[in-house]
């Protein structure tokens, strides 16, 4: 089972919205984790309620530090606004991906965020499929 791991700077938003719907689309099929370089005390209630609008639950999910241990675990890391403070480990497929922070954004572009990373999970989803054998 294939693992991805999404990276931002303080697991409170970008990867937290990430994960949730990666979990949702793909139910047991990928196994979905975040972490932050600098994590915050809790994810952004903005990015609960987007989430909780299309039928996406990140109940029980908080901001974790990134690890090596966490890395070395992926097969895919996708990082979002962290910069050099994400490492790279050999044999990790990465994507980078230009994505909005969500703080002090109003709640429709928040949304439309939302909306381009849908697009996006779904894509990698799809990828990831095409790699299991």
């Amino acid at each position: 089972m294939p693992e991805v791991l999404f990276v931002c700077v303080q697991n409170a938003g970008r990867s937290q919205r990430e994960a949730g719907i990666l979990r949702q689309l793909a139910r047991e099929s990928v196994t979905v984790r975040t972490a932050g370089t600098a994590p915050a005390g809790a994810v952004r209630s903005i990015i609960v309620t987007v989430l909780d609008e299309i039928g996406v639950s990140i109940d029980g999910k908080y901001p974790k530090p990134l690890t090596d241990d966490v890395v070395r675990a992926a097969d895919v890391v996708v990082t979002m606004g962290c910069g050099d403070a994400c490492p790279i480990d050999p044999g990790r497929r990465y994507l980078d991906w230009d994505i909005e922070d969500p703080v002090d954004l109003p709640l429709a572009h928040v949304r439309d965020i939302r909306d381009d990373i849908d697009a996006r999970v779904r894509q990698l989803l799809t990828t990831l499929a095409m790699a299991s054998p």
